[in-house]
């Protein structure tokens, strides 16, 4: 192999390298956005369980439920 054959091998070499380390930041930056995407429908289902769980709540300290359940007779 002589010493131009050599050159152009090196070159795509780094060419494949370059390519490589230019498509990892990439692909990290899609995949967190899916990570993140996940996340957040994770978050949003906790929130709807609370604000649920909060309802239930305020309407028994209300009486609404104590007096549809007959719990307390008065």
């Amino acid at each position: 192999m002589n010493t131009k054959e050599k050159h152009v091998e090196e070159n795509n070499v780094r060419h494949d390298e370059k390519l490589i380390a230019e498509s990892m930041p990439a692909g990290a930056k899609m995949q967190k956005r899916h990570n993140s995407s996940k996340s957040n429908r994770l978050w949003l289902w906790l929130g709807v369980i609370i604000l649920v769980f909060i309802l239930v709540y305020w309407l028994f300290s209300i009486g609404i439920f104590e007096d549809m359940t007959g719990v307390i007779n008065g």
